[in-house]
Order: C-alpha cells, then structure tokens, then sequence
C-alpha cells in the first residue's frame, strides 16, 4: 500500500479550447496535378468546414501526456479491481507486432492472394481457439463479446429453421451469468427464460429440468458463472437441453481459469465464445478494443457468419460462399490489430504451458479470497458454497455498511486515494447486496496481491474509525468526487464534450 501516492491533476481543458486561429501542427503541401480534382458531389460537402482545434504540435504532445498521467492504467495500476475484464498484462512487443506494416497498410478489400500472410495467421489463431473449445470451426468476425454471442444466437436460430422447428423461440439463460447472454437472445427475438441460481451460485439440475419445453431453442451459460463457482453439474445440464431438442451455448468470457483444463465441447455444448481482449492477453482498459471469437461443431459450421477464413492446400482465402450463413455481424475481418495479438499472445504460451495460466490464475484469485475473506465486514457472495472460486470472486461490503454506514461504492472511490482503480460493482443484489468483484489473474505476483488486500485492509479500519474520509473520497484524485444526483435515469447523457457546454 503506497501511502504516498497522489494522482496527477493537471486541471486539462478540452482540445478544443487549446490553441488559437493560425496555429499548425503539420503544414500540407499544396496539390500539383495537372487539374483540380473532381470536387465531391454535393451531398456529401460540408456546408462549413469543421471547426477542429488548431493547435501546434508540441501542445498537442503535452496534452495527451498530461490526461495518460491522471489515467490509473494497467502499465502504471494493479488493476485487478477493473474485475471481470480478466485483466493480465499485454505484452509490449504484441503491439509492435500489430502495428507492423506489414498489416496496418493493407487494405480490406484487397484481393486474397495478396494478403495469404494475414489469412494464414487468422486461420491458425481460428485452429488454436477449436482445440481450446474442443470445436470445429470458428468464425473471428465480433468485434467483442456480445457480437460473439449474438453471431451464435443467430446459429441456433437458423439450426432450428434449416430443421422446419420455428416454434423454437425460448432461450434458457443463468440469472447471474454475463448480461449480454440474455440480451443478445432478446435482440434476435427469443423469448429469455432466465432460471435462478441455487443456494450453492449456479443453475441446478432440476431449475434447468423445468425451464426446458417443446419452445426450448438453446442454453447460454457461463462456467465458472460470474460468481466464479464452477458448475459441477454443466454436463448434465447440456443433456437436458439436448433431451429436449435444444443447442447449448458456452459463454466463455471467464475462461481463464480453465484454458488447457476444461473444454465447452467436453462439457456437451455444441458452441461457444471468447473474448480474446481478455483471456488472451489483447489488452481491454475495460472499454475496448474488443474482440469476440464464435466456435461450433461441425454439424453448426455452414451457420457461421461470414467470411470464414478457410484454407486450400498451401492457400488461404476468405469464404463468403456460404448460403446458409447467418451473415456479417461485423465489417471485413474483424478487429485485426486485437486478433493478431491475441494470436501472438497464444504462441507465445505454447501448448505445453497454456494449463499454467489457469492454475496460476486460480491459484492467485484463491489467495487474495482467502485474505480478503478474513477482514471483518468482508464476506463472500454465495456464501452457501464454500467450494473455491475460480476466475472471479463476487465479495459483499453489507456488514460492514450496517456497522459503519460506509457501503461499496464509498470503498471503492477511497481505494482510488492509494492508486487502485475503482472496484467493479455488479449484480446487485442478485450475488449479493453491497458487491464488489476481483480478479487476481495469473499476471499479479504476491507482492502486489498482498498490496491490494492491505489497501482493502486500511479502507474498512478507516470506515470504522473514520467513516466520514471514506465516504468523501477521493481526496488524491484527478477529478472531485461524481454527483450522481445532476443525472436523469430517464435520461442517461452521451458522454461527450458538449456535456460541459452552454
């Protein structure tokens, strides 16, 4: 626990306020064809050129250094409060292999046999991530999570139709599982019947039993669930569904605690997702760049969105051919910088040792459990099953609120004050009330866990001998504490700029 820290607070205005009328950062040649090109069609003209800043280069330097330096990312910040995110560290070369030009001056629409090095890396990271699922194909096209599940709910939809069953219109869902599972089966117009989770922190046997029917189409289910409670049952809950007609779909978001270890196919599902700005190492900051990557079973393939990346002898080509593709849930190949990051985070693992990230992961999450567990006011979400949790740990503040009137969110703006980012706050009250998450993945050494429970450790002594500092914190930030109440629920403001105008 750093005593001392204090984050920057530059006090920064907005780009467009720095600078004045004349100022340049880059001075653009005039044109010197032979004529003046074509002007646009009318249509497509502003009316008035944008008012952009103009601004000089070395503002422009210092200006984004300044805003890096308030900013607790994951090079400066233990940052396992971010939670599910499966935060880890991104290794620095990944970006410079991403940003080889190799690949940044390609263009989408460029003919096949002209970017066989790119296809080739696609398809091998499309193989690696079958042998992890224990699938067949693989689509790399979401440009996150929820476009990876959305492109299976799509599957199982069009399964269901290419078979004459269109009174398949019900999806099965876990109440405390990812949100985007359920929204993404409302999107494509399924009926969500969402089954609770059981005393022990995951859908039961006899809860999935009932839910099934004639209408069932699918299951979409985390394992670990988002307790980080591994659901022992999830075979037998695959042959319910599978009893009654229906697909089940593995929401993998959490899977880093069971690479090498546990494989959806395994478990009897028939498809599944990953978030690859996760699990595989392509850095997330929480807001993106994202990623998804959709595997099925060969029986589901001629259903994946296109292009699928397919490979012929020594070629590689984008296969677009495919009449009974669901569609493009994203433009051209995807998020390609995050993919090739992910396919180098992977190599660079190697087979031999991708079952030590999990081990290391579990083994790091249980841990800090462990010592966070044993401060009083701390207690776990789930608290019926005290078998270990795996990727996450949902960890509840509400005795501690009784005693001290000092809650989550008051904990989690005065662990900003000792250089953590704010702790994640979910699934109230389903987990439990008061929550907050960690994820220790396989990327923290003990030092720094230790760091983290100390922090939490100082933060609850002070809420009982001092609960007015924590419930006005922070007091080191960048920025004074946020005032919920200027916002409109009916009425969520786009984050913007213009917020802060007239």
């Amino acid at each position: 626990m750093n005593d001392r820290y204090h984050a920057a607070a530059w006090g920064e205005p907005l780009l467009k306020e720095l600078g004045s009328p004349g100022e340049r950062g880059l001075l653009m040649p005039g044109f010197d064809g032979e004529a003046e090109p074509e002007p646009l069609p009318p249509g497509l003209r502003r009316g008035e050129p944008p008012a952009l800043p103009e601004i000089a280069q070395p503002q422009v330097l210092r200006h984004f250094t300044r805003l890096s330096q308030m900013t607790l990312g994951h090079n400066v910040a233990v940052d396992m409060t971010a939670a599910t995110t499966t935060p880890k560290y991104p290794p620095a070369v990944n970006e410079l292999i991403a940003r080889s030009p190799k690949l940044t001056e390609l263009h989408p629409d460029q003919p096949d046999g002209t970017i066989q090095g790119a296809l080739r890396l696609l398809w091998e990271l499309g193989e690696c991530l079958n042998e992890l699922s224990g699938m067949n194909a693989c689509s790399l096209q979401g440009f996150g999570g929820a476009h990876a599940i959305f492109g299976g709910v799509l599957v199982i939809r069009a399964f269901h139709a290419s078979r004459g069953e269109l009174q398949r219109d019900e999806i099965i869902s876990e109440f405390a599982s990812h949100p985007t599972n359920p929204a993404t089966a409302a999107a494509a117009g399924f009926k969500v019947i969402e089954v609770a989770p059981g005393p022990r922190g995951y859908a039961e046997l006899d809860a999935v039993k009932a839910a099934v029917s004639e209408r069932t189409a699918g299951l979409l289910l985390n394992n670990p669930e988002d307790t980080g409670i591994f659901n022992p049952e999830i075979d037998r809950l695959a042959e319910v569904v599978h009893d009654a007609g229906g697909l089940c779909g593995f929401d993998q978001a959490n899977a880093n605690a069971t690479l090498g270890i546990c494989r959806a196919r395994d478990c009897g599902f028939d498809l599944a997702h990953f978030n690859l700005h996760k699990t595989f190492g392509a850095p997330i900051s929480l807001y993106g760049p994202a990623v998804g990557a959709l595997c099925v079973t060969g029986e589901l393939a001629r259903f994946l969105p296109v292009p699928v990346i397919v490979r012929d002898g020594d070629t590689y080509r984008r296969d677009v051919d495919r009449p009974d593709s669901v569609g493009r849930v994203a433009g051209y190949l995807g998020n390609v910088p995050s993919l090739v990051k992910a396919y180098a985070w992977i190599r660079a693992i190697g087979p031999e040792r991708m079952a030590d990230v999990a081990r290391h992961a579990v083994l790091n999450n249980n841990y800090v459990h462990r010592r966070l567990a044993a401060i009083p006011g701390i207690t776990t979400a789930m608290p019926g099953n005290q078998d270990r949790r795996l990727d996450v740990t949902r960890f509840s503040l509400e005795r501690l609120k009784e005693e001290t009137g000092v809650g989550a969110e008051d904990v989690r703006d005065r662990i900003t004050d000792y250089g953590l980012p704010a702790h994640w706050l979910s699934h109230h009250p389903v987990t439990s009330p008061e929550p907050f998450t960690l994820e220790p993945t396989e990327s923290f050494s003990r030092r720094e866990l230790d760091g983290v429970v100390s922090v939490y450790e100082r933060v609850v002594e002070e809420a009982r001998t001092d609960p007015k500092l924590v419930r006005t914190a922070p007091h080191r930030g960048p920025v004074a504490r946020m005032r919920p109440d200027l916002v409109d629920p009916a009425r969520p403001p786009a984050a913007t700029w213009r917020l802060l105008g007239p």
